[in-house]
């Protein structure tokens, strides 16, 4: 795959401008009872919890995914191997930068000119705990734009762990009416804000970049 186009240090700056007005604007538009949820929520992870919350594609697991004892909290929850990585949200590109060594050019290209979430994995990541990365040195991340997860990234200024909320190997939920009770039951905190949505919601695109830009597809 081939591309012309190379972020510059004044393009980061201004993509940068554009995300804390998009921050400004999440803000203003979130309820007083989501915003209550992000303080709770923040909170909860800061002391190695784990939260149930709605993201920019399904319901999530989400902790802290720099703390390894809290990722293997959501693996034991899951009833899932830690040899299978897990993803990340972050609010911004600058997070990508911090938690991945040399960022392939083609990333952000994807990532302005896809039509829906999309989760990239990374070679050379770091700054996440060891057991959330692929074997590889790998891990996938995600920016996300969806106000409530966004905001909650912002806040807590760390990459946040995002994978379904179901027992692995189970169909992940489309809304919160289909979390399992052994979900709920297992978690430190579950968000308030957006429960009631009754659409059905499908997970992101994957796509694996190379440390030299090739790109395979994951999952459409």
């Amino acid at each position: 795959m081939k591309t012309t186009h190379r972020r510059t240090g004044k393009d980061h700056h201004t993509a940068d401008t554009q995300a804390e007005g998009r921050d400004r604007k999440n803000k203003e538009t979130l309820p007083h009872s989501a915003m209550e949820d992000i303080r709770n929520a923040v909170e909860v992870m800061q002391n190695g919890g784990i939260i149930l919350y709605p993201t920019d594609t399904v319901w999530g697991l989400g902790c802290d995914a720099t703390n390894p004892e809290a990722v293997a909290r959501i693996y034991a929850i899951k009833q899932r191997a830690d040899s299978k990585a897990l993803i990340t949200l972050v609010d911004s590109e600058a997070k990508v930068e911090f938690y991945v060594r040399n960022v392939p050019p083609v990333s952000w290209d994807l990532i302005e000119l896809s039509t829906r979430p999309i989760t990239i994995i990374y070679e050379n990541a770091r700054n996440l705990a060891a057991n959330l990365m692929a074997e590889d040195g790998t891990a996938g991340i995600r920016i996300t734009h969806e106000p409530f997860s966004k905001t909650l990234c912002m806040r807590f200024r760390k990459a946040i762990v995002s994978t379904s909320a179901n027992i692995s190997g189970q169909p992940a939920p489309k809304n919160f009416k289909e979390i399992s009770d052994a979900i709920k039951s297992s978690v430190d905190y579950i968000v308030g804000y957006r429960q009631q949505e009754k659409g059905n919601a499908v997970p992101s695109t994957i796509i694996k970049i190379g440390e030299k830009g090739d790109v395979k597809v994951i999952r459409p």
